[in-house]
Parts: structure tokens; C-alpha cells; sequence
């Protein structure tokens, strides 16, 4: 298993981790994911098939692109 924080500028509340934590638990491999608006960041766990790549575009796709 693989674990990564993301920051990511455009979190500005808890909805928007919220809607973050949505997205990726429909990518397949995606254990876990916790976040925090006051930090503007996201901490991802995952396993095959999910990969780092396909986690950072889907964040982009959502408008959430880590940096």
C-alpha cells in the first residue's frame, strides 16, 4: 500500500474535502483518504490499480490539481 499527501491551493472548506474524499473512493484502489481545509491538503492510500498518476489526474479533472 502507498501512502501520499497532496497540497492543494484550491481547498478552501470542509466541503470541498468532501467532495474530494467522493471522487476518489470511485477510483479502484483507493483505500483511504483524509483531508484538511485548514492545511489545504490531502492524504491518499491506495494499492493497484490505482496509481499516483491516474490519483493527480483525477484531481485535476475535478478541479483540485495537487501541486
Amino acid at each position: 500500500m502507498e501512502k501520499q499527501t497532496f497540497s492543494i491551493p484550491n481547498i478552501s472548506c470542509g466541503h470541498c474535502v468532501m467532495t474530494i474524499k467522493h471522487e476518489l473512493s470511485e477510483l479502484e484502489g483507493v483505500k483511504a483518504t483524509e483531508g484538511s481545509p485548514e492545511n489545504k491538503s490531502i492524504a491518499v492510500e491506495w494499492e493497484a490499480p490505482a496509481t499516483l498518476e491516474a490519483i493527480r489526474a483525477l484531481l485535476k479533472e475535478i478541479n483540485y490539481p495537487a501541486e
